[in-house]
């Protein structure tokens, strides 16, 4: 049979591929990943974008030229711009400030206009990303509030693409599907064509730590939520209109450190770089499995591709920063250096290099100083504001060596000294410079300390 050819990129959503994870602990059970990422937008939210517009388009509610307006925190977004830029309509979207920054490059990149709103308040306040993007569609003529969370054509997208491929896909065999709940759209779209077609299938759901909807599917009371999880696109504070849970038997509850500790897992065993929310719902899928007394066939989804939070999940500094990995503790200034010198981790810049080459370094590891050394030993330091005030009145500068713009009076402190003494420095507008005895550790920064602090404040 031949490949097909397609003529346009909405062609090719959905028919996602199904992998069989042969490499993870899944006790006696055997699970499969449903691959939503390899949708032309990276993500199931294609299916839904889709299923959106051309709802909206068959009932007129939305004309040629008109404006596309939704509230999302994953990706919805992302398939909404992929169905709106092919279409030729306008789309601007309101997103919580926890989105994840190759998220907001990618629509824009896509021609989306994107307005940053608050992701720590709730429904009812004005900044919450739903009741900001509604507002909007009132302002705005010939708009549309696209609503994934109230719209029916959301879980349609499921009933009658994701769920029948599933069934096909796996010969009629399957116990169990894992799913999160963002909107509700998948959790009951898959709900309602197993209910007609295999009801003794289960499906799951996978939760963040401070979602309501885990408790909710145990008690049936809507609780409180602290929207304090890091995960993205999955869980929420308020049951969505559009959401029927009542068929989720089972639910799970999954940390952020244990939803990213699997996308690790996920990578380095199978090959597969997923976004956070499939690190949840691998996670609870293989809770599911390993309780299990029988051999059972459990399916579970890649949402979308890692490709998308390499500065988060996949960055190590900033696993670190959040308390997600665990280095050596000294129980003294080391533990706040960020990037350790003796790992090899710190950015610096050498007495032979220039000032460009320091200056494309700050941009490349998005730091904001360097220390200059030579032989390895650190010489001097140079931040922004000494590579501005060589090169401002003459840009030539850039050529000249680093040592012309670089601070040689070093604020050094050592590894055993007191935090207070950081604030001292940092009052001066100076850079901690960690020191034992002659050799460089790394440097503390204002950032570095408030980590430090925080981490502190979770750990109690």
């Amino acid at each position: 049979m031949p490949l097909p050819v397609y003529s346009n990129a909405l062609e090719m959503i959905g028919r996602t591929p199904l992998l069989a994870a042969r490499h993870l602990d899944t006790g006696p059970c055997e699970l499969f990943l449903k691959l939503e990422n390899q949708n032309p937008g990276g993500s199931i939210k294609d299916r839904v974008g889709l299923y959106l517009i051309e709802a909206a388009e068959r009932e007129g509610r939305i004309r040629p030229g008109g404006t596309l307006i939704e509230a999302t925190a994953g990706n919805t977004g992302l398939g909404l711009a992929l169905v709106a830029a092919q279409k030729g309509y306008r789309l601007l979207l309101v997103i919580p400030d926890k989105m994840s920054q190759e998220k907001i490059f990618h629509l824009k990149a896509m021609g989306a206009e994107v307005v940053m709103t608050r992701s720590d308040v709730h429904k009812g306040h004005p900044d919450y990303y739903q009741d900001r993007a509604a507002r909007l569609a009132q302002e705005i003529p010939n708009s549309l509030y696209v609503n994934q969370f109230g719209n029916e054509a959301n879980p349609a997208a499921h009933e009658e693409t994701t769920a029948p491929e599933i069934w096909e896909q796996m010969g009629h065999d399957v116990d169990a599907i894992v799913c999160g709940v963002g909107t509700g759209g998948t959790a009951t779209g898959l709900s309602r064509f197993f209910a007609r077609v295999a009801p003794q299938v289960q499906i799951v759901l996978a939760d963040p730590v401070g979602s309501i909807y885990a408790n909710y599917v145990r008690t049936g009371q809507v609780g409180k939520g602290e929207r304090s999880w890091l995960v993205e696109g999955i869980g929420g504070d308020a049951i969505p209109a559009v959401a029927d849970l009542s068929r989720i038997q089972t639910a799970y509850s999954i940390p952020d450190k244990e939803s990213f500790h699997t996308c690790r897992e996920l990578l380095r065993k199978e090959g597969i770089i997923a976004g956070t929310s499939t690190g949840t719902l691998v996670a609870a899928a293989l809770r599911f499995c390993r309780e299990q007394k029988t051999r059972k066939r459990v399916v579970t989804f890649v949402c979308d591709s890692g490709n998308k939070y390499l500065s988060k999940v996949y960055n190590d500094y900033w696993m670190i920063d959040q308390g997600f990995l665990e280095r050596e503790r000294f129980g003294d200034l080391r533990d706040l250096i960020a990037r350790r010198h003796w790992e090899h981790a710190a950015v610096t810049v050498s007495t032979s290099e220039t000032v460009l080459a320091a200056y494309r370094r700050m941009k490349l590891y998005d730091v904001s100083q360097l220390p200059v050394m030579d032989n390895g030993r650190i010489v001097g330091i140079v931040d922004e504001e000494d590579i501005l005030l060589e090169v401002f009145s003459n840009p030539q500068h850039f050529n000249e060596p680093v040592t012309e713009a670089m601070e040689s009076h070093l604020v050094t402190v050592p590894a055993d000294a007191p935090v207070t003494r950081l604030m001292e420095i940092f009052r001066r507008g100076m850079v901690a410079i960690v020191m034992d005895g002659e050799a460089f550790l790394g440097l503390v920064t204002r950032i570095d300390l408030l980590n430090w602090l925080r981490r502190r404040q979770v750990d109690g």
